[in-house]
């Protein structure tokens, strides 16, 4: 089958912001780009999407510093973040910067959101997708397959159906997978045993999906962003080693614009982010 990618040249860099302490997050929202920074009070960075210019800085109440993962929903104009304490919750920062916050009762990773506008958290030790409105009711949980480990991060396509990626740097398996709506069946797979080779991942960390159900992947511990078919079949690397000084940890896809927002982090011998920034590039 011949599937039409509308974002699949190889990204060339357009922009980048500035750098500083590691970025955990990085959304877009009324023509919006926020970026998340680690600090000792976690930080939010506003900048505006044509220019870049910083527009205003926002700090996440209540926050120690254990932030994970950031996104946006376009429909009830508001921003996502995880946080792994305390408490393991979700803030939820609307346009004219009221922040709440709800439980999650497991380690949040990786957070989305679906066409039914409710917010998908990936909990990665407990192996689930928990799916909660946008007000912090909780609306269904969804426990994956044994073999899935680790899972880092999920988006629902049209049909329910779940790309999730997942493995860490301890995993023997690391691959993105396409799984059933149930949870209970991979449908597709890209990877498995962690390598460079472009059947392969390491680390796999995010996702970003266009409006034909292409897939990004951030590619972390190879330094780099490739694509993928909507049925997981390597099609090309988008950002590549030579494009980041370190790897990318999160991903933002602005279709409207072309334009691929990856997070890019240097880390040090034992895993720990040191420093970040976002790199945009022209998809």
């Amino acid at each position: 089958m011949r599937w039409t990618c509308c974002l699949c040249t190889v990204g060339q860099v357009v922009h980048t912001l500035p750098e500083g302490e590691p970025v955990h997050g990085v959304t877009l929202l009324a023509d919006e780009v926020y970026v998340l920074r680690r600090q000792l009070c976690d930080q939010v960075e506003v900048y505006d999407v044509i220019n870049y210019r910083l527009q205003r800085c926002l700090t996440v109440p209540n926050s120690l510093g254990l932030i994970t993962d950031m996104t946006s929903c376009k429909h009830y104009r508001c921003v996502y973040i995880a946080d792994d304490y305390p408490g393991t919750c979700i803030h939820r920062l609307d346009v004219q910067g009221d922040f709440t916050q709800w439980a999650v009762n497991d380690k949040p990773e990786g957070l989305s959101v679906n066409a039914a506008h409710n917010v998908l958290v990936t909990c990665d030790e407990v192996r689930k997708i928990k799916e909660f409105s946008s007000h912090g009711d909780l609306l269904r949980e969804l426990t994956l397959r044994d073999d899935v480990i680790n899972p880092s991060h999920a988006i629902q396509t049209r049909n329910g159906e779940f790309i999730v990626c997942h493995g860490g740097l301890r995993d023997a398996v690391r691959r993105v997978c396409k799984i059933s709506a149930d949870g209970r069946h991979i449908i597709k797979s890209h990877g498995g045993q962690p390598g460079s080779d472009i059947g392969q991942c390491d680390v796999p960390t995010h996702l970003a999906v266009d409006s034909n159900e292409f897939v990004f992947v951030a590619d972390r511990c190879n330094s780099r962003v490739t694509l993928l078919s909507p049925t997981l079949d390597y099609i090309r690397q988008v950002v590549s080693p030579d494009d980041l000084k370190g790897g990318p940890n999160r991903l933002c896809l602005d279709i409207h614009r072309r334009r691929l927002y990856v997070t890019d982090s240097e880390y040090n011998k034992h895993g720990k982010f040191t420093t970040g920034r976002v790199v945009v590039f022209s998809v």
